[in-house]
């Protein structure tokens, strides 16, 4: 019998600002609301997923970067999210020396796949959260992962960073990691009352088809303040704009992978204009 293994999926955007944390965050606490097993990476040397998750890192403390050298495994540096349901390997800044150490390392692209293998049999979901830049540690996270899920920002200089991101992604799938596929695009910060939004998604979706996820997080006060308390926004105020929208893209995730997810809603632009003034 084969023994099953979490789908891998690194949240990245070589653009920053996009939402990028959030949605990574978010959509492990949805899936965790799901009823799904879930370990959220931060590889991330900023360490916000982290602290976004309310984790405050003890002296001594094994984090990514002890895993990238190869002085823990990974679930020797996991830390229970309790409040949120879902499992973490934290990061702080000490990820750069992991980052230094690994460009001297024939096989530096491959580190985080191979200490993830032993621990993917235990969950139905790994979400990685990357760093805004093509680095060693986004290198990494491309080559264990599954696919990759893009928070878009509806303006224009992101159809710029988009089109260098989906160049790199090429470059993975041609050399390190020929099976990695585009889970899809995903809107974020988005505002009903702005043209260039609407504009900007009308093209993704000529460009995308069916890559673009019919859920649309709304910029939305909530979202922005639930990391300050170390919160996802669907613990923080469930019944927000952005809390719903949230749980609806992780009930599009699973719906998109034959999984069900009764009960999770799905947020159009129809239904944030809509909805716009509510909270």
């Amino acid at each position: 019998m084969t023994q099953r293994r979490a789908r891998i999926v690194a949240v990245t955007n070589q653009k920053g600002g996009v939402g990028k944390t959030t949605t990574a965050l978010n959509l492990a606490a949805g899936l965790a609301e799901l009823e799904r097993r879930v370990l959220l990476v931060d590889i991330d040397p900023q360490g916000n997923a982290t602290t976004g998750s309310g984790v405050e890192l003890e002296d001594g403390q094994n984090t990514l970067c002890e895993v990238l050298l190869g002085e823990c495994s990974v679930t020797e540096a996991t830390v229970h999210v309790e409040a949120m349901g879902f499992d973490l390997v934290p990061a702080n800044g000490d990820l750069t020396a992991a980052e230094v150490a690994l460009m001297d390392e024939d096989d530096r692209a491959t580190v985080l796949r191979a200490a993830l293998a032993n621990a993917a049999s235990r969950y139905h979901h790994i979400i990685i959260d990357c760093p805004p830049s093509l680095s060693v540690l986004t290198l990494n996270a491309l080559t264990a992962a599954d696919s990759v899920l893009i928070p878009m920002q509806c303006e224009y200089y992101a159809l710029e960073g988009l089109t260098a991101l989906l160049s790199t992604i090429e470059q993975i799938q041609d050399s390190v990691n020929p099976e990695l596929e585009i889970e899809g695009l995903v809107r974020t910060m988005f505002d009903v009352r702005n043209n260039l939004s609407g504009a900007v998604s009308r093209q993704l979706s000529e460009h995308f088809g069916d890559k673009l996820y019919a859920t649309v997080i709304p910029r939305n006060v909530r979202v922005a303040e639930a990391p300050s308390y170390g919160q996802s926004v669907i613990h923080y105020d469930r019944e927000s704009r952005g809390a719903v929208a949230y749980l609806g893209l992780a009930g599009e995730y699973l719906r998109r992978m034959g999984e069900a997810a009764r009960g999770a809603p799905s947020s159009t632009p129809q239904d944030l204009a809509a909805e716009s003034g509510s909270a």
